[in-house]
């Protein structure tokens, strides 16, 4: 029986599977719904004899993904594991032995832009943006969904991205090796099909295998979980840095976190 889904799309054409976050209305920003769909979607690709290139992407020319929908959170529609639930699915997309395209075709913010990275490749229109909006407001995230991005940008760059909530260029990402191609977005689809194209051109079991060994090389990653997080966050975190950060995002404002940092001692 063929699964259902609500807030993704599932299509086949030829040997291409293309998973599309289809909220646009919510600038394909994900609930815990939309992340359990996308896993499925994942898995039915990976099991398909038929499938040989995923494409993953998101519906309309403004966002790839903005990330959690953060209206959900304020709505307290979370559930109680916080910003756990909103953890991308990288084993799943590590684990699908067919290769990934993210075709990035506007905002990759937040967990948008921890799909960009977990792809196995990226294509990007020449108007989409990349970054981290967790510490902006306040949702702390440890584990693979943080330090991966060293394995991709290096150690420098992936502290700037995760600790400034900075947004970037396509062409920033494209030259920081986040990016393996960036086209205006007229021509974007005829770049992600000539992608799949050459995928698709080269012997299948060296591509499972070739996956294998790449995901084999972050292996020491995937088991830490999110642990950390855990640990150093207090418990009435929510009511305090999150909720400030949820409600100034949901406001339009900038969060003001200075009540929460000790008054620095003025005394000689």
């Amino acid at each position: 029986m063929a699964a259902t889904f609500e807030d993704i799309l599932y299509e086949i054409d030829g040997h291409v599977a293309t998973i599309t976050i289809n909220r646009p209305e919510k600038l394909n920003s994900c609930t815990p719904q939309t992340m359990r769909e996308i896993e499925t979607a994942l898995d039915m690709a990976g099991k398909d004899p038929v499938v040989g290139v995923v494409v993953f992407t998101g519906a309309g020319e403004k966002s790839f993904c903005a990330g959690a929908d953060v209206s959900k959170q304020r709505e307290g529609k979370m559930g109680h594991t916080g910003p756990r639930e909103f953890a991308p699915p990288y084993l799943t997309f590590s684990q699908c032995p067919k290769p990934i395209i993210a075709r990035v075709n506007g905002y990759a913010i937040g967990g948008g832009n921890h799909f960009a990275y977990f792809c196995d490749f990226t294509i990007a229109a020449d108007h989409a943006i990349f970054g981290q909006s967790e510490p902006r407001v306040a949702y702390p995230t440890s584990g693979p969904v943080v330090n991966y991005l060293v394995r991709v940008v290096g150690q420098k760059r992936a502290r700037e991205m995760w600790m400034l909530g900075r947004k970037y260029s396509a062409q920033q990402m494209l030259d920081w090796g986040l990016v393996n191609a960036v086209v205006p977005m007229a021509d974007l689809d005829a770049e992600v099909k000539k992608w799949c194209d050459e995928l698709l051109a080269v012997a299948p079991t060296c591509l499972k295998v070739y996956k294998a060994t790449f995901v084999q090389e972050f292996q020491d990653l995937l088991g830490q979980g999110d642990s950390l997080r855990r640990w150093m966050v207090p418990d009435d975190y929510r009511e305090t840095e999150q909720k400030e950060g949820t409600t100034a995002f949901l406001e339009k404002r900038k969060p003001d976190f200075s009540r929460f940092r000790a008054a620095p001692d003025r005394e000689e």
